[in-house]
């Protein structure tokens, strides 16, 4: 299979990679691009560790060919801070409620939340529960995780 030249809007910069045909779009952040902040747990779409945002949604980067991201937009965790490093509001909430432990899992989580917060500013209980259920953690037993998305929408209301 032939290599292709694709160009990327990684974290708002243009990227350009030629990667062979059948590469992810997991393998191209991190191998091509050198954003490791995207993780790779199960290979199978399952976990949510690889989730990245494409065109503000988020979408799981071990399912994907690199080639299909060609022209569009991509947000990994090392993109959700501001340019000058400050955290995101979703990064605060989840360092001030301890939403993290061993961290493997923590950039999906972190994706999917600003995309869940985006859509829904002052999610409920069920609706924090239903919209992190495609994420797996292993070490926290996700009150923490829970607690920051709540959080994470009183800082952004606060914010606004």
């Amino acid at each position: 299979m032939r290599d292709i030249a694709i160009t990327l809007t990684v974290n708002g910069i243009v990227r350009r990679a030629t990667v062979p045909g059948r590469r992810l779009l997991s393998d191209c952040l991190r191998h091509d691009l050198g954003l490791t902040g995207t993780h790779v747990g199960c290979e199978h779409g399952v976990c949510g560790c690889c989730t990245v945002l494409l065109d503000g949604q988020p979408v799981r980067s071990c399912l994907m060919f690199a080639a299909t991201a060609d022209g569009h937009e991509v947000t990994t965790v090392e993109g959700l801070a501001e340019p000058d490093g400050t955290l995101s509001p979703v990064q605060r909430a989840f360092a001030e409620c301890h939403g993290l432990q061993c961290g493997f899992c923590t950039p999906g989580f972190l994706c999917t939340v600003t995309a869940l917060l985006r859509d829904n500013p002052a999610p409920g209980e069920e609706e924090v529960v239903e919209g992190i259920s495609g994420n797996l953690c292993r070490c926290t037993g996700y009150q923490n995780i829970v607690r920051a998305v709540h959080r994470a929408a009183e800082i952004l209301a606060e914010e606004r």
